[in-house]
């Protein structure tokens, strides 16, 4: 075993939403800035949770992980487990009560601190756990190793100040801030420079952005800057909120062409009863508005959702309730989820919990219902022409000969390239025309080299660039195409900033 922390391994291991996704990207990033390197999954010599705490199965899936390492921590002591994340700030001492074989635990708001509590357990040869309960430096001020070199997330706050009764991620994650607009476009444009064509704007409510400086229209104004860099083509965001989502950010959308028409919208529950329960301040009729406002502006946006079943207290009226709101929205997909208890949330204490087997019964129907929506919902895709850019998604690509990306609304779709035509390499896009539908993806077979096109982009450069040094060989020549400046751009989109 290596002792020495330039030479010492790690893997990051992620549960959760995409905010999580994006602090593993950092997690990577502050590790190999302090000299670690990527080990082989299973064999490294730093183990990183990078926790959730939405659900009570994430509990269950760490603490079930984490007691099959104990056999490798008893044979190897040098071998480093740390656990952070949202769960992490949650539990605290508790993870080490439950598994004292873990040597760090650290929380939401000084994940920069990693290197320094893996340096600390290993000298002082004990446990090291550092929870702050406010925000140390801006999580994007943190060295990041991303994922993707085509697509990368960008925050533009963190923190929630909504008091969603089912929902503990307001007291894990605090109240929201927000970055100043510069320095998101300034981070854009860099990572425009370095490649990238497609952004995420991420939030745990994007569209309230502004709300710690002082302007209501930030978002909308924030979308339109976003459409004056050159060289981004795709522009997306998550998560709005129905409450605050306003009529200016669809202007934006529909306005604005590199943001794509795709809306990621959370209904929870169609029953407005439901909805004053879980303290969600808007009911079915204004999200079903929202709804049909976006569609009238983007008549081709494709529209997911996320939904609870069996909030405590819900009737088998509250449950067709949802069923009536999500078929009239014609979701293109839907993240559904059963409800369950987390303490520490107004819901976990409410009467009437309702019964597991009402709840799976529920579940059930909901799903059947959401998979025929979005069945016919691509399947009116069928003989259009659609954009892809191309990623590494498609599980099942060796397979059947195929390859994979996501269209403008944000479809999967899976094509094989004609015989005869040149390969698209991850980060280039490809136009194709859908041949066949299934309830959560598109395919396009192109039956000729004439219905197949293939446009090289600057990401597909950055993509071989990227696999030319994984294996030490010089990269191939630059396309010619222009190189954005780090230096941001004066735009002339106005924000209202309150010092």
């Amino acid at each position: 075993m290596n002792t020495n922390t330039l030479q010492r391994s790690y893997e990051v291991r992620t549960y959760g939403c995409q905010m999580n996704v994006h602090d593993s990207e950092r997690l990577a990033g502050i590790l190999e800035d302090a000299g670690y390197v990527v080990g082989e999954a299973g064999s490294s010599d730093v183990i990183v949770f990078n926790t959730c705490a939405v659900r009570e199965n994430a509990d269950n899936k760490l603490y079930g992980n984490l007691g099959m390492l104990l056999p490798k921590k008893t044979e190897n002591p040098n071998l480093q487990i740390a656990v952070g994340g949202c769960l992490a700030q949650k539990d605290r001492d508790t993870i080490l009560k439950k598994a004292p074989w873990v040597d760090v635990v650290f929380g939401t708001h000084n994940i920069g601190s990693l290197p320094a509590l893996l340096e600390r357990a290993r000298h002082n040869e004990q446990a090291a756990i550092e929870i702050v309960e406010s925000l140390e430096t801006f999580p994007s001020n943190l060295p990041t190793k991303r994922d993707s070199t085509y697509a990368a997330w960008v925050s533009i706050s963190v923190g929630c100040n909504n008091t969603c009764t089912f929902c503990i991620v307001p007291s894990l994650r605090g109240k929201e801030r927000d970055r100043r607009p510069g320095e998101i476009l300034a981070e854009i444009e860099a990572l425009v420079a370095d490649g990238v064509i497609e952004i995420t704007l991420l939030g745990q409510n994007v569209n309230t952005y502004g709300v710690e400086f002082g302007d209501k229209g930030a978002f909308a104004k924030l979308l339109r800057a976003c459409g004056l860099i050159d060289g981004l083509e795709r522009v997306r965001f998550t998560s709005p909120h129905p409450a605050a989502f306003t009529d200016d950010v669809i202007e934006a959308m529909a306005e604005t062409p590199n943001v794509m028409p795709s809306l990621h919208m959370p209904l929870q529950s169609g029953s407005d009863r439901i909805l004053k329960e879980m303290r969600r301040s808007y009911r079915s009729e204004k999200f079903l508005g929202i709804i049909d406002r976006v569609r009238d502006a983007i008549p081709d946006a494709a529209i997911t959702t996320d939904i609870i079943v069996g909030f405590p207290g819900e009737t088998e009226e509250d449950f067709l309730e949802t069923m009536r709101v999500a078929e009239s929205s014609r979701f293109a997909a839907a993240y559904t989820f059963q409800y369950s208890i987390r303490p520490g949330t107004p819901a976990a204490t409410m009467p009437n919990q309702v019964p597991k087997e009402i709840v799976q019964e529920r579940f059930e129907r909901l799903i059947a219902s959401l998979n025929h929506i979005a069945w016919k919902e691509n399947e009116a895709m069928i003989g259009k022409r659609v954009e892809v850019l191309v990623a590494n998604e498609g599980r099942k690509d060796a397979a059947t000969l195929r390859m994979s990306g996501r269209s403008r609304c944000n479809r999967l779709v899976h094509f094989t390239v004609p015989q005869g035509a040149a390969a698209p390499r991850p980060g280039d896009i490809v136009e194709v025309t859908v041949t066949e539908a299934a309830p959560y993806h598109l395919i396009a077979d192109p039956a000729s080299v004439e219905e197949y096109a293939m446009r090289r982009t600057r990401a597909g450069d950055a993509w071989d660039r990227a696999e030319a040094a994984s294996c030490s060989v010089p990269p191939p020549a630059p396309s010619g195409k222009k190189v954005l400046s780090l230096t941001p751009k004066t735009t002339p989109i106005d924000f209202e900033l309150d010092d």
